[in-house]
């Protein structure tokens, strides 16, 4: 019995997966290239959840912030902390147990976070757009 327990509970997917898919698909729907997103638990103390993703210009990355702001808000949750400037070419909004990061193509590859977290399991995100 116990193990079919835990093999239940073990098929359900994490409380944090629906919240990281809203805010990828918003910067998506603002055309955000190259959206990945990243199981960091148990990697990291910082959240449970990255969500990664590139703009390709300076308003680009203004758009793309304030969509993932703004939709995250509509559905009552609030950004904690925001970090960065549209000009350095990266911006993190921090939601807890979610992490966005909107990168320009330059600071991404400088930064790597792609390469830092890439043993993380990644969140299917099934976005239409690819």
């Amino acid at each position: 019995m116990a193990r079919l327990v835990k093999k239940a509970f073990a098929a359900q997917e994490p409380d944090f997966f629906p919240t990281a898919r809203r805010a990828a698909l918003l910067a998506d729907e603002h055309k955000a290239v190259d959206i990945r997103a990243y199981d960091v638990r148990g990697l990291t103390l910082l959240a449970d959840a990255f969500i990664v993703c590139t703009a390709t210009s300076e308003p680009h990355v203004k758009a793309v912030f304030s969509a993932v702001r703004e939709g995250m808000r509509e559905i009552g949750i609030k950004t904690l902390h925001a970090e960065g400037s549209y000009t350095s070419g990266w911006l993190v909004l921090d939601y807890g147990n979610i992490i966005v990061h909107i990168f320009r193509k330059e600071a991404r590859a400088f930064y790597d976070l792609d390469g830092l977290w890439g043993d993380a399991p990644q969140i299917a995100l099934n976005l239409d757009r690819h």
